[in-house]
């Protein structure tokens, strides 16, 4: 009877059809960022009935896989079916924890599409899904219109060994200015996690707003958080919100990193509670743009229980690494109050377990190798800090500020730091900037986008989209692979993708032109 049965399932095997082998091109892939090593095979991978999809037990690696599936799913007729346990390494995609000693980078991967099967391996997590976006980056443009439905879908051949050039590339939202939504908020996300973005940096309080619920301080929402630049309603996020939103973006891989402004950009502060005035006056709420105006009391004991309630609450809601206390712009602190005052904070961050971020301006404080600073406008400030062993992101405010216009015609937008097309977006080199430290004193790079003009999600895509990609790859692809001859053209052929997911990005000329 065995020998029967065993005849039998030869004879199934043999009525199943092979796969035919299909030849491929790269040629009209688009990679954004550009992966770092890339080699073409000749024949790709055919998906048909009885492809399935292998994750492996984790529950996080399954959830990654299950993405991707829905994604397929959604826009063809496979069943492609989801399974544990690896039962062939033919006619299957495979999401695969593989060793750290062949992928050392928790963010590196290795992508194999040839005809037998698809291999996605990481040694992390978020290896597998920064691998993720690159598969996806493959599938065609109308798989991405989801009014789009294939009989038939084929990967170009490949296989791509890549990891991050550095390890922080993010960006920053002002949703102080004006407010952003949850829901819009959680669209950034997705948006911002197609170009391996790692990174939020949320910029919660300023003069004309408080957007983070404090319960030891409620009129910090009550009163700072009811308006905005303009004169608008205002909004804030209560801390069930904000925990969704840092659950969101983990999900992403995207880590959340609150930024507490003090002491300047403070008015919405002072404004709530009088007490943290030094004459015990509260100030009247502000809805223009200018800065550099207000100023926590440094003197008064109650600030700084201020600090360590508002410290100690967010870091419970935030379990990344970073917590932004600002530190720009305090004109109106004297320089030695500004010292005696960020010497009194800083013991607070670092209380809770939280790696300090402050702009460049704090290195006029003091600080040290724990500490990072972020760079936007004073090179000789920032290399001061440097000089104190700080590490530094990357924000220089002429080539990376997404808020600043691209042309004079741009219907939204300042230009105190000048104009920024495409290119010049593109232009940013962090080696060049300090060419004298070295580079794992350059933590990455990060791209804010400040709210003044920007009233809508739709405005918000306008400044950030395309400028942002070209930062993501920067901060992602090996400046030996960096060219803006082949940037422009890979942009040029990414419209239809950032039309098909929703985005509202703005159409340079210049990666347009014939040269």
């Amino acid at each position: 009877m065995r020998y029967i049965i065993l005849i039998f399932l030869v004879f199934l095997v043999g009525c199943i059809p092979e796969k035919p082998l299909v030849k491929t091109s790269l040629e009209d892939t688009i990679f954004l960022p550009q992966p770092n090593e890339v080699s073409i095979e000749e024949y790709g991978f055919l998906f048909d009935n009885r492809t399935v999809l292998y994750s492996g037990t984790s529950p996080e690696i399954r959830d990654i896989a299950n993405e991707f599936r829905a994604l397929i799913t959604k826009n063809t007729s496979f069943p492609f079916a989801l399974s544990e346990n690896i039962t062939s390494r033919n006619n299957a995609v495979l999401f695969e924890i593989v060793n750290a000693d062949s992928i050392p980078n928790s963010e590196g991967y290795i992508l194999e599409v040839i005809p037998e099967r698809v291999s996605l391996q990481a040694s992390k997590p978020e290896g597998l899904y920064r691998g993720m976006q690159t598969l996806i980056q493959m599938l065609p443009d109308d798989f991405i219109n989801y009014g789009a439905s294939l009989d038939s879908l084929v990967l170009p051949g490949t296989i791509i060994k890549d990891a991050p050039s550095y390890e922080y590339r993010g960006m920053m939202l002002d949703v102080a200015r004006h407010f952003i939504a949850v829901d819009d908020l959680k669209k950034v996300i997705d948006d911002i996690a197609t170009y391996k973005i790692n990174k939020l940096h949320l910029h919660l309080s300023d003069d004309q707003g408080w957007r983070i619920e404090i319960k030891s301080w409620p009129k910090l929402t009550e009163i700072g958080g009811s308006t905005e630049v303009g004169g608008g309603t205002g909004g804030f996020y209560t801390q069930e919100e904000y925990k969704d939103i840092v659950a969101y973006a983990a999900a992403h891989f995207i880590e959340i990193i609150p930024e507490i402004d003090m002491p300047g950009h403070t008015n919405a502060a002072l404004a709530s509670y009088p007490e943290l005035n030094c004459d015990d006056k509260a100030t009247e709420l502000y809805t223009g743009m200018r800065v550099g105006f207000s100023s926590l009391c440094v003197d008064k004991e109650r600030t700084y229980q201020f600090i360590e309630d508002v410290v100690r609450e967010i870091s419970a809601l935030t379990p990344g690494n970073y917590f932004h206390i600002g530190g720009d712009e305090s004109h109106a602190t004297s320089a030695a109050d500004y010292k005696k005052f960020l010497q009194k904070v800083y013991p607070i961050v670092k209380r809770y377990r939280k790696k300090i971020i402050g702009w460049e301006d704090i290195s006029n404080a003091g600080v040290d190798s724990t500490m990072i600073i972020q760079h936007w406008t004073s090179e000789s400030i920032a290399t001061k800090g440097l000089s104190q062993g700080a590490k530094v992101i990357i924000s220089p405010a002429s080539e990376m500020y997404l808020d600043i216009k691209y042309t004079k015609d741009s219907r939204i937008g300042l230009t105190w730091a000048g104009l920024t097309e495409v290119d010049k977006a593109y232009s940013v080199r962090p080696l060049e900037l300090f060419p004298d430290v070295p580079k794992d004193q350059i933590l990455g790079l990060e791209s804010p986008l400040w709210s003044e003009t920007v009233t809508n999600l739709d405005d918000l895509q306008y400044l950030a989209f395309p400028r942002l990609i070209g930062h993501a790859e920067i901060g992602w692809t090996d400046e030996e692979h960096l060219d803006w001859q082949h940037y422009k053209y890979r942009l040029s052929k990414h419209d239809d993708r950032l039309k098909y997911k929703g985005i509202n990005s703005y159409t340079s000329p210049l990666i347009h032109q014939v040269d």
